[in-house]
């Protein structure tokens, strides 16, 4: 098991012996590829550190499915549970698992903004038993690349649900942004997944490209946004790649195995190197990736810009 001393300094989370059996608890809002991807990430990243499942590790993989009460129910679980590190994936989750877990190293990831959120003190100097990867994204730069792809587009249509800090945190740092490129922001909240379909439909003849930030319950219903876009000939720009071979024109942002494996080489520094979680800033993703999807620019009537595709990973529909 993990050790721990309190001291002067802080909480101390000392190396596991090497012949004992790492237990990881992980908790997920809910399962979609962005989310999905940062929990395989992360594992992989073990498995090549030599961590194998059922040999010298073994993994507690729980979905809450969207639903706080079973985010709460699996937090007290893992509270119980003899674990030696959890990975929390998503604000709700994150917040579930901090909020009850004191005494365990929590690392999260796909959280924008974890001090909004309340997870830590400071994104340099977290000061609790949490730390990780944050998926911030690139705003300004989405933005200018719609601008560069949709020429002489004025307003954009945002789809979000106002109950995700991290969607509403997105949000306000575009319409500063869309303000200051002189886009107008045309915003429609939803508060299931049920919703997005109506909320997608509510911008036609309205916008002229359509936003869709790293939302949870946006985002596991995302081929609703791609039937409307589709339907209307309505460029779709997402927060994260893995959305575009699944019907988005193009973004700039986060890949999430990536930065799951980013998020597993911050928890081995724990675990193996005796590294504290309260002294770990925060991460950002080290690299962002252009991916364009030339079969929606094919249907758009979208000329690829040769400067914009010479950086670009290009990508078909699934």
């Amino acid at each position: 098991m993990v050790l721990l001393l309190v001291a002067a300094g802080g909480l101390f989370f000392l190396r596991k012996p090497t012949t004992e059996t790492l237990k990881i608890g992980i908790i997920q809002i809910v399962e979609h590829p962005a989310l999905d991807a940062a929990r395989e990430g992360f594992i992989d990243l073990f498995t090549e550190h030599g961590n194998v499942e059922d040999e010298n590790i073994t993994y507690q993989i729980q979905i809450a499915q969207g639903d706080m009460a079973n985010a709460n129910t699996i937090a007290q679980k893992f509270k119980n549970d003899k674990l030696d590190l959890i990975l929390a994936i998503a604000t709700p989750t994150a917040q579930a698992a901090a909020n009850l877990i004191k005494d365990k190293p929590i690392l999260i990831t796909a959280v924008t903004d974890p001090v909004a959120a309340g997870l830590v003190e400071n994104a340099e100097r977290p000061g609790t038993n949490v730390t990780g990867t944050n998926d911030l994204q690139p705003l300004a730069g989405q933005f200018e690349l719609a601008q560069q792809l949709v020429p002489g587009a004025k307003r954009v249509g945002i789809i979000y649900n106002a109950g995700e800090a991290n969607s509403v945190t997105q949000v306000q740092m575009a319409r500063t942004i869309a303000d200051q490129l002189g886009l107008e922001v045309v915003e429609a909240t939803v508060d299931t997944s049920a919703g997005v379909l109506q909320a997608a439909q509510s911008f036609i003849g309205r916008v002229d490209f359509i936003y869709v930030p790293t939302d949870n319950t946006v985002v596991s219903a995302f081929s609703s946004v791609v039937k409307v876009a589709e339907e209307n000939r309505i460029p779709v720009f997402p927060g994260e790649e893995n959305l575009v071979p699944q019907g988005a024109l193009a973004t700039v942002g986060v890949n999430y195995y990536r930065l799951g494996r980013q998020t597993a080489e911050m928890a081995l520094r724990i675990l193996k190197d005796g590294a504290k979680p309260e002294t770990m800033p925060i991460e950002s993703q080290k690299e962002t990736e252009l991916v364009i999807n030339e079969d929606v620019a094919q249907a758009l009537g979208i000329s690829i810009p040769a400067a914009l595709r010479e950086k670009a990973t290009i990508v078909r529909n699934r």
